[in-house]
């Protein structure tokens, strides 16, 4: 259930629907919209019959059942997209288009300052770069851990870029925290719930990538177990799904944009280099991404990607991603945002 409050209740009249609804048995959420705050009260559906009686206090303008399994990510709670707040310039889901660019790993101090500085004079806003890395076998490069932390730190001070970098468990979530500006969730970790109830608690900003066989609700069902340990600031990360398709590594699902944008507030980025895994398809998908209403663009960089000891085959390499960046502003103007 949500309840909306009147446009202008006071602060007293809102926290004592708070306490009613903790009285109750559930949990409430506190979504501030631009004219009014709404309420959402979550927990056993079996009992909602009560949360009626909220609609006679001071301040409240009505209560209304929320539909969708998806309760706190859907539009029936909040009709503006959020804005996520990244530092004090970027924000995702506002009007500018956030792109968010480094290599798929750091692997070393001089890797990763090179493309730092690269992707910023590009006009990338965030800096990303994976300290731990799962990958599908055990004998490939497992990141540099808390070292690859410290040099993604090193490199948001040289150039003011803030960093995302990958939670891959529970037990590390705290210490990627201290670094990370934005947490990401990888698709193999996007229905690890124990980890996304985790994250839910830290209340930094996440990136959650669809899980390569998930279908949209299943995504933002996941998405709600962030949201509903208090963390209203998720990121969705379109990245392709797995599919018969064999030409590229996953398939886009491009349609996934608008029917997110339908569904949730919670804005929308897209990952074209996942999606694709080959360098030349990239810059194609980032237009057809923006152009299809994506908030951002999550691109992987990398300045000799020939000897990358992750995901070469699908990184831009600097002069490459700047002449993406040039053209991708042309798709940008078209769609009523700015780069």
């Amino acid at each position: 259930m949500i309840i909306v409050m009147k446009a202008g209740a006071t602060k007293r009249e809102r926290d004592e629907v708070v306490k009613k609804i903790k009285e109750f048995g559930y949990k409430p959420h506190i979504i501030h919209g631009t004219t009014r705050d709404v309420i959402g009260a979550v927990g056993d559906e079996r009992g909602k019959v009560i949360l009626q009686s909220i609609e006679f206090m001071q301040g409240v303008e009505s209560v209304v059942p929320i539909l969708k399994p998806y309760k706190l990510a859907s539009r029936e709670v909040k009709k503006e997209t959020s804005i996520i707040k990244i530092s004090d310039n970027v924000s995702i889901g506002d009007k500018d288009i956030i792109v968010i660019a480094g290599p798929c790993a750091v692997e070393s101090e001089e890797q990763i300052m090179e493309a730092a500085a690269a992707v910023k004079e590009a006009g990338a806003k965030v800096l990303r770069g994976g300290a731990f890395k799962p990958r599908t076998s055990p004998y490939s490069f497992q990141g540099m851990k808390e070292e690859g932390l410290k040099l993604l730190a090193k490199a948001r001070e040289a150039t003011g870029l803030p960093i995302i970098t990958e939670v891959v468990n529970p037990e590390t979530a705290e210490l990627v925290a201290e670094y990370a500006d934005i947490l990401q969730i990888g698709t193999r970790n996007a229905q690890n719930f124990e980890l996304l109830k985790k994250l839910g608690q830290l209340k930094k900003p996440v990136l959650l990538k669809r899980g390569m066989s998930m279908t949209i609700q299943e995504l933002l069902m996941s998405a709600e177990y962030i949201l509903s340990e208090g963390n209203q600031s998720v990121i969705l990360c379109e990245r392709g799904i797995r599919t018969f398709e064999t030409a590229t590594r996953n398939t886009l699902d491009l349609s996934a944009i608008p029917v997110l944008k339908q569904k949730t507030h919670l804005p929308v980025v897209v990952d074209p280099s996942h999606a694709t895994g080959n360098y030349l398809y990239v810059a194609p998908m980032a237009f057809a991404a923006i152009a299809a209403g994506a908030d951002g663009l999550i691109v992987e960089v990398h300045p000799d990607p020939e000897h990358a000891s992750s995901d070469g085959p699908q990184s831009l390499k600097p002069n490459k991603f700047n002449t993406m960046m040039e053209k991708l502003r042309l798709f940008s103007e078209v769609s009523g945002r700015c780069l």
